[in-house]
């Protein structure tokens, strides 16, 4: 049997039960044109990791945005989905109205901020979305949405407190709270 052909094989029975680290490190998008799409990452203030071509067929770029661990890239022959496909991409920030503060000097066209009256996360049909930021600021609750040139969806996620919390911890939205940890805790 070859390597291409082999089947998976399941995980050998192990007493040992310690997770594989996995870091997301890369989401490549879709994009028409390369050079706009690089000028429009750098006008965020993205660090350009990459920029290579071989040929004339072939190019990529990389940005990673400030504090990131991971990155973006797009380029030409990279991805067979259509340009403006990738959509529900989050950026956390710790002050969404900042960030957007930020996007808007850049001139970038970014939504008002707006959260979810159910407390847990935004619907991606628009029911349920209240303008403004969470009322109370809570973590996970208030976001901001904008798109690059080719129409693909960026929110920024405010997060000030990092799930799981303690079970008394007041920096979330009751909702989110009774659907992490149960109503009765």
């Amino acid at each position: 049997m070859t390597d291409a052909t082999q089947q998976a094989k399941p995980p050998s029975k192990t007493s040992d039960t310690r997770l594989t680290s996995m870091n997301l490190e890369l989401v490549v998008i879709p994009v028409s044109d390369v050079d706009r799409s690089r000028t429009f990452y750098e006008s965020l203030g993205w660090r350009l990791d990459i920029d290579h071509a071989t040929g004339d067929d072939y190019r990529i770029v990389q940005f990673t945005p400030a504090g990131s661990g991971g990155s973006v890239m797009f380029g030409q022959n990279i991805t067979t989905a259509a340009p403006g496909s990738a959509q529900g991409m989050h950026l956390v920030v710790s002050d969404v109205l900042a960030a957007r503060d930020d996007l808007v000097r850049r001139g970038v066209k970014v939504s008002d901020p707006f959260h979810d009256v159910g407390g847990i996360f935004h619907h991606s049909n628009g029911k349920g979305i209240a303008k403004g930021p969470n009322p109370e600021r809570k973590s996970y609750a208030s976001y901001v949405t904008f798109e690059d040139p080719d129409g693909n969806g960026w929110t920024l996620q405010e997060v000030t407190a990092r799930l799981p919390g303690s079970l008394r911890d007041t920096s979330f939205t009751t909702q989110l709270h009774d659907a992490v940890w149960g109503s009765a805790k």
